[in-house]
């Protein structure tokens, strides 16, 4: 399985909007100016939903389920799968960018930093090994052609 760690990415974004919107509580700092805020955030929360449900239809097209601790069926080279290896941990980022914006937030978008690293730095490289491991001579190509990010 690609993700075998004892926590699951949705919950490594959960908690961090969790306690962004806590720290925001205590610390109520601006991140941009109140007519930007509704607008631009909204934006960019519709956007990351749409990468996610995109990223979900393709994964379900190719017959490869969603959740990385079931065996990943097929390398997906379509949808947002063309332009990036990580469209649903793209779209959990600009989910809580896009909530951060919202909410008008310094805090909520300090505690991303965090979730992106450790999705960066330790879920993503051993996802990546894993599906190497599964399709050694398609993830490769895949993984040279396709950004991780954009």
């Amino acid at each position: 399985m690609a993700n075998r760690g004892p926590v699951r990415p949705p919950l490594v974004y959960a908690i961090a909007i969790a306690l962004g919107l806590l720290l925001h509580v205590l610390w109520p700092a601006r991140l941009v100016p109140r007519a930007v805020a509704t607008p631009a955030g909204a934006a960019v929360v519709l956007i990351a939903i749409w990468l996610f449900v995109s990223a979900v239809r393709a994964l379900g097209a190719a017959g490869t389920p969603v959740p990385g601790n079931l065996p990943t069926a097929a390398i997906v080279r379509t949808g947002p799968y063309r332009f990036t290896r990580n469209p649903i941990y793209l779209a959990f980022s600009l989910l809580q960018f896009g909530l951060a914006v919202w909410v008008n937030s310094l805090a909520l978008l300090v505690t991303e930093i965090p979730a992106v690293a450790l999705i960066a730095l330790v879920m993503i490289p051993r996802e990546e090994r894993y599906l190497e491991e599964r399709f050694p001579t398609v993830y490769p190509a895949y993984r040279a052609s396709v950004r991780r990010w954009l």
